[in-house]
């Protein structure tokens, strides 16, 4: 991290979950957007005591990542989750986005939604690849090509994690894509995933057979949609156990503490080498 630069460490105490070493820097302009953010970012253990570059995985709703304070609905403990791969000796920073709340499902999609809205996913996409990502190269010691760069996120947040895949292919080696709501915008996703040239790099996917999203998508429809995506993804030449990971968890719900708990088995498979 520059001096210059305004990074203040997360906040700890009564009532905060944070563990290891978490630093916030407020309100990171998108010329893109015309909003701004506080970013929170997760150091690995080592990064104090080496010179090491290390991997990045961005994720979105930053504010449920970390911190059960900062959390609107319970936190994915991921920097708990990561601590423990550590110890496994898995390293790398985490970049925690945070949703701007009613604006969540309009920079989650690049479509729009006839009920629910969307459309401006692709200005959201270029904040993280035009300006946030810069950013993060510029100030941490990251492995900035993109086999080393992957993105994730739950619900809305795995559809836009798909989306970035296909979208920036250049910018984006993995994409963890959990319990995604793939019904949003009337399955535009499945269009684009079919039109877009396959680019080599990591995907994840998971779903639970008790998801039932805000909407209302009941969890057969959803499990339905999500399984229709795995086909077109194997069509595309997808390797399951080589370069593609599915998982149906017949205990998932769709909520954050389901998330965490599958969080190191996506986390393992997006960051490894090879």
């Amino acid at each position: 991290m520059r001096a210059s630069s305004t990074w203040t460490p997360h906040p700890q105490g009564p009532g905060h979950t944070v563990v290891g070493e978490v630093w916030v820097f407020e309100g990171l302009r998108s010329p893109e957007l015309g909003n701004q953010r506080d970013i929170r970012v997760y150091l690995p253990p080592s990064y104090r005591q080496s010179e090491r570059r290390y991997p990045v995985l961005y994720m979105h709703d930053g504010q449920n990542l970390f911190d059960e304070a900062t959390s609107y609905v319970g936190e994915w403990q991921v920097d708990e989750n990561m601590e423990a791969l550590a110890r496994e000796g898995l390293e790398a920073i985490v970049v925690g986005i945070p949703n701007m709340g009613l604006e969540r499902l309009d920079e989650y999609s690049p479509f729009r939604d006839p009920r629910y809205g969307g459309g401006r996913g692709a200005r959201y996409l270029r904040f993280i690849v035009e300006t946030l990502k810069p950013f993060i190269d510029d100030e941490l010691r990251t492995l900035p090509g993109r086999a080393h760069t992957a993105i994730a996120g739950s619900s809305m947040g795995g559809f836009i994690s798909l989306c970035a895949y296909h979208l920036y292919p250049q910018v984006f080696g993995g994409a963890g894509v959990m319990s995604p709501s793939f019904w949003f915008a009337e399955g535009a996703i499945y269009h684009l995933v079919e039109k877009t040239p396959r680019a080599p790099g990591r995907l994840y996917m998971d779903v639970g057979h008790l998801e039932l999203s805000l909407s209302g998508v009941d969890s057969r429809r959803y499990l339905e949609d999500v399984r229709r995506m795995h086909r077109l993804l194997l069509q595309k030449g997808w390797r399951l156990g080589v370069d593609y990971h599915y998982l149906e968890d017949p205990a998932g719900a769709h909520h954050e503490a389901h998330w965490a708990r599958r969080f190191p088995g996506m986390a393992r498979f997006l960051l490894q080498s090879g």
